[in-house]
């Protein structure tokens, strides 16, 4: 009989759990219209225009005459050496993309949110200027991606009311 009783009562619990789908209610929901709504300003830099298309990718930023919120970006990038040889080379380099963005409405000139992302990456030293090179651009490119998540994850979160 306990078997029977324990199913239904984890069924009947489940919904008191609290969790609901962030995009809920598809492209007419107030996440994707809040998300849809948004112009990003323009970021100075390689890596503030490869941060500006990441978001423009996943925010489907409408035009900025239509747009109820702006978003503006401030990217700090920095390499590092670390991991030195006896001959005082570098072996290991860390490149560390922090962004503090602030979401401002249109209309009252507010800023409704005000918040930090950043990731890091490690990167190993060639023996190839060229090869060091290729690798801190990719890592920015990667990093560019991860930042551009948090930031999208963070403005979802506050579109959606939480």
């Amino acid at each position: 009989m306990n078997r029977f009783i324990a199913p239904i009562l984890l069924a009947l619990m489940l919904p008191a759990c609290g969790l609901q789908p962030l995009y809920s209610g598809g492209s007419k929901g107030a996440v994707a219209t809040t998300l849809g709504s948004v112009s990003i300003a323009p970021i100075e830099g390689k890596n503030g225009w490869l941060m500006r298309n990441a978001l423009t990718d996943r925010l489907s930023a409408q035009d900025s005459n239509a747009a109820q919120f702006r978003l503006v970006v401030t990217l700090d990038d920095r390499i590092e050496g670390f991991g030195v040889r006896a001959d005082d080379t570098v072996t290991r380099e860390r490149r560390t993309l922090r962004a503090r963005y602030q979401l401002i409405s249109v209309a009252t000139g507010e800023t409704v949110l005000d918040a930090t992302a950043g990731s890091d990456a490690g990167i190993d030293v060639a023996g190839s200027e060229y090869a060091t090179i290729a690798g801190e651009n990719s890592a920015l490119e990667n990093l560019t991606q991860k930042v551009a998540d948090q930031i999208v994850t963070r403005l979802s979160i506050y579109a959606r009311g939480e």
